[in-house]
């Protein structure tokens, strides 16, 4: 590799072009990346932009250190998908005790998937039932941005809803590139007579008796999506911050609405410098639906054996989305995870026990600040375990420090296949023995015993490798579980 630390450099969809990255303080960079809407379990589409942007999070910790980044993933808790659910698996509760119950148990199972995805927490992660209306603490709330959109002529009462006025805005749709003649409504509300152009978009929205609602000045009603967002980012990053991110399907209309929403109701030119989107997903060269067969939630890969006939580690998880480059579409399928493990097995062989290093190499971080390269990453990484199997441990070190940059070989080569047997219902603990009874029988040229040993354990799912010691020329053995 030639890739040389140079500074980070990010597409910007905004301008559709490479940028070097110039935060507006360096003493406190900042990000936002829409997180979840709390109605179900998060599918394996919804993991990619956590890992992705948790790649990201890393990168700025390690450039500008980690007391100097500020990164803000929401929750989204109030929508009519949770009202709908909440209504079909809790039917005997009233409402917000059923909505309670739905938004609890996938907020905390999604913190569970993303905890096994190797992703960090976020510095913040507000809910948004938390900032509908004004707050004590004089944080920004959806409730005060609709009524300053109203007053500055951007957005209108009709029939019970607050819209924002498309046209009020004369160069809406810089985002998506698409000009009012294109635009379609937004998503969360039916085009109607009641707006003044159809690419009008909900702010403010009735509730029934039966539906979740705040008192406001509109009466009794709850905030459109997009709200949400420029609401918390404002709250937490500022009217105006660094980076916005999130999944390419986000573009329009959510990341277009919410830039309408903050610009116009802060009177800033732009709502964040920089924005990021990864590509679509596939699962096995179709797209995911239930109607396809083929959804498959991150807590179905990590618990049961629904994909591929077994569980999956979450480290396979994350290395097999980055082996594709963030803004690439992706085909996710079990051939991918396979391959992500077999390179895994490698690594952690060739780290060890190899306890984590400050020595990073310099082509993976090359390769990372060029718009998030994984994959000329990964190659790095693959160079340096070429290296460490040689012998060097200057090499082991490195691969272990700059792995752990991108969330990989946090566990030792001891903890990593222990729990890959532990997963498989395997006694790690009764392998090694077997191992050097093995060797013993070897050395004696007893080959039927070893042979004997080595089929057992096969059939067990355990596969012996056996190999070269680099340093002494020895003959060793490994192992890795197989199904």
């Amino acid at each position: 590799m030639t890739n040389g630390f140079k500074g980070l450099r990010i597409t910007n969809t905004l301008t559709r072009t490479k940028e070097d990255f110039v935060p507006i303080d360096p003493g406190n960079v900042r990000m936002y990346v829409c997180g979840p809407t709390v109605y179900d379990f998060a599918h394996v589409g919804n993991a990619r932009p956590v890992i992705v942007f948790d790649i990201l999070y890393r990168l700025l910790r390690h450039l500008y250190g980690a007391d100097h980044v500020t990164y803000v993933r929401n929750i989204t808790d109030v929508d009519d998908k949770i009202n709908a659910r909440a209504l079909r698996d809790f039917p005997e509760l009233p409402l917000n005790e059923a909505i309670g119950r739905v938004t609890a148990k996938t907020a905390e199972q999604f913190h569970k998937d993303v905890a096994a995805l190797g992703c960090l927490p976020p510095t913040h992660e507000p809910r948004a039932t938390e900032f509908v209306q004004p707050r004590a603490d004089g944080k920004v709330d959806m409730v005060t941005l609709i009524q300053r959109l109203i007053e500055r002529g951007h957005a209108y009462e009709s029939e019970g809803e607050v819209l924002f006025d498309t046209a009020s805005m004369s160069d809406y749709g810089q985002l998506s590139k698409r000009n009012l003649d294109e635009q379609q409504a937004g998503a969360r509300v039916a085009v109607e007579g009641h707006k003044k152009n159809p690419g009008d978009f909900v702010l403010w929205k009735q509730s029934s008796a039966e539906e979740p609602g705040w008192e406001s000045p509109w009466g009794r009603g709850r905030p459109g999506w997009h709200i949400e967002c420029s609401a918390m980012s404002a709250a937490y990053l500022g009217e105006v911050f660094d980076i916005h991110g999130g999944g390419l399907d986000l573009i329009f209309p959510h990341h277009e609405n919410e830039i309408a929403q903050s610009r116009c109701a802060h009177g800033t030119d732009v709502m964040a410098n920089y924005w990021l989107h990864n590509g679509f997903l596939q699962v096995e060269g179709r797209k995911m639906s239930k109607s396809e067969g083929n959804f498959v939630t991150i807590n179905e890969l990590l618990e049961t054996d629904r994909f591929g006939g077994r569980k999956w580690p979450g480290e396979v998880l994350r290395l097999a989305m980055l082996m594709t480059h963030y803004r690439e579409p992706i085909d996710f399928s079990v051939r991918k995870l396979e391959e992500a493990e077999a390179v895994l097995d490698g690594w952690y062989r060739a780290v060890g026990d190899t306890m984590v290093s400050e020595i990073s190499c310099a082509d993976v971080l090359g390769a990372l600040c060029d718009d998030l390269g994984t994959a000329g990453a990964v190659t790095g990484l693959h160079e340096l375990r070429g290296e460490a199997a040689k012998g060097s441990q200057g090499a082991r070190a490195c691969l272990k420090a700059s792995a752990a940059m991108l969330g990989l070989l946090e566990r030792t080569e001891t903890e990593w296949f222990a729990a890959k047997a532990s997963s498989a219902a395997i006694d790690a603990d009764t392998i090694a023995p077997r191992i050097a009874a093995r060797l013993a029988f070897i050395r004696d040229k007893n080959w039927a015993e070893a042979d004997r040993i080595r089929d057992e354990l096969l059939a067990q799912g355990i596969q012996l490798k056996d190999g070269k010691d680099p340093a002494t020329g020895e003959r060793i053995t490994t192992w890795e579980v197989k199904r």
